[in-house]
């Protein structure tokens, strides 16, 4: 590696951190590291109220992509938010498979919940949590599966695969864009909102997307989490659980959900013009979701007609607030 190239990737590696530290800006929740079988871990954690652990998607930037809704839910709950071995800020593990995950994520509710916590898993880690529940639902208070695909037939839309693949070989600004469009049922609309917020996801997510750990953990996530649960299985799980799903969601189809609501009799509530990501393309919309899925009110409705904002990020010119570390 040339002194100028060391440099610049040096220099691209600084934007990154900045990135993510500007993601969580005004979000009022603080970072600590924790040993978590054996793994070391960036958490986030805020608010108060029962317990509800955020586990993030099959995504490079880990947790921080949660930041859009943390504020709200921070209202009514400890909010709890991991990065996943591998993802983020955690340290890898040699394999993450189902058990890795099982005993990494029983260490997290021991270390962080005093009482059993409600879980909300989306994506590929939501298959993951699913697994989890079958096998240690005692752990747990309630269950919400956030768009996974493991609880029913599923296959990989190739228009995905192939901008997944791109991605994983070459994690440009274009490719990025090309991979977000598959997630957003309206790209342009979202990114309108909170252009630097966009700007930042983008920069932090493709900076971790060059860690060779971090591609080989997205390639385990991704053969873990697209294997089908057999509803034999789903069935095992004895904690209330609901479904949460993009009307639009073109990663794993809002039928897959109908038909794992429609056999196992788990409640689905489904957020109208989201695709895979409606925490971060409806977020109002989506904790109105989650409170319903959980049984609570939902919020009041604003006096402000604005459209919705992406969260508290949007303050972070204006105020430079910076995520406090903990421990």
């Amino acid at each position: 590696m040339t002194m100028q190239h060391e440099v610049k990737e040096r220099g691209r590696g600084i934007a990154g951190e900045d990135a993510r530290e500007r993601l969580l800006s005004g979000v009022p929740v603080t970072e600590r590291r924790l040993q978590l079988a054996g793994v070391s871990t960036a958490v986030l954690e805020g608010g108060d109220g029962p317990p509800l652990v955020l586990l993030h998607g099959g995504i490079e930037c880990g947790g921080a992509y949660w930041a859009p809704v943390l504020d709200a839910l921070a209202d009514r709950h400890r909010v709890i938010v991991p990065d996943l071995p591998g993802l983020g800020e955690s340290e890898p593990v040699v394999r993450l498979d189902a058990a890795g995950f099982a005993d990494w994520f029983a260490a997290l509710v021991r270390e962080t919940c005093q009482e059993r916590p409600t879980l909300i898993a989306h994506s590929l880690d939501g298959s993951l949590a699913a697994r989890f529940a079958v096998a240690h639902g005692d752990l747990l208070r309630r269950l919400v599966i956030y768009a996974a695909p493991g609880i029913g037939p599923y296959r990989m839309p190739l228009g995905l695969r192939v901008v997944a693949i791109r991605f994983g070989l070459r994690p440009s600004e274009r490719n990025a864009e090309r991979f977000d469009r598959w997630a957003f049922f309206d790209f342009d609309q979202a990114r309108r909102r909170d252009p630097a917020w966009f700007e930042d996801f983008s920069a932090y997510t493709r900076l971790r997307a060059a860690v060779s750990h971090v591609k080989r953990t997205m390639g385990q996530l991704i053969k873990t989490g697209t294997k089908q649960i057999l509803d034999t299985e789903l069935r095992r799980i004895a904690v209330p659980t609901a479904l949460i799903w993009g009307s639009h969601d073109r990663f794993v189809s809002p039928d897959l959900a109908k038909g794992a609501s429609a056999r196992l009799g788990w409640p689905l509530h489904v957020i109208d013009d989201t695709g895979h990501v409606p925490h971060i393309e409806r977020n109002d919309a989506f904790v109105d979701a989650l409170h319903s899925a959980l049984g609570e009110k939902s919020q009041a409705p604003s006096s402000d007609s604005s459209p919705e904002r992406i969260g508290p990020a949007h303050q972070r010119a204006a105020d430079g607030v910076s995520v406090p570390r903990t421990g």
